[in-house]
């Protein structure tokens, strides 16, 4: 199963709050998942802002030696503003959902715009330890 991690996911599992905490950890133990860059950015401004830019740009450093981070092109771009056209998201969360589709992969989030039934990507509640 192919797995696209959102900045959701990243941001908890750098606060080590789980559930989400140890099912990322244990994902990147057995697995290199997927991420948008989009995404990797928002983990940046988010970690910039509470830890100031070194700590941010060595933590983006270290994620990138164990996630896929994938640059979008202008079909995922696409992709992702339809989606958000279609769905009350953020223009970011829509390059997590983009990229699942694309990929026919799994979106692993807690965010509540993106565990919507019966949208176009599959997706993980990481809310919940299943």
């Amino acid at each position: 199963m192919t797995v696209v991690l959102d900045s959701w996911a990243v941001l908890r599992y750098l606060e080590n709050t789980d559930p989400a905490a140890t099912l990322v950890a244990d994902l990147l133990d057995d697995d290199r998942p997927l991420m948008s860059w989009i995404n990797l950015g928002e983990v940046h401004y988010v970690l910039r802002r509470a830890h100031g830019e070194d700590d941010a740009i060595e933590t983006v450093r270290d994620l990138r030696d164990l996630i896929d981070v994938r640059l979008p092109d202008s079909r995922l771009v696409l992709d992702a503003a339809r989606l958000k056209a279609d769905h009350p998201m953020a223009y970011a969360d829509a390059f997590g959902a983009a990229l699942a589709v694309a990929e026919d992969a799994t979106l692993w989030t807690g965010d509540p715009e993106l565990l919507l039934d019966g949208s176009q990507w599959r997706w993980r509640d990481l809310r919940q330890h299943v």
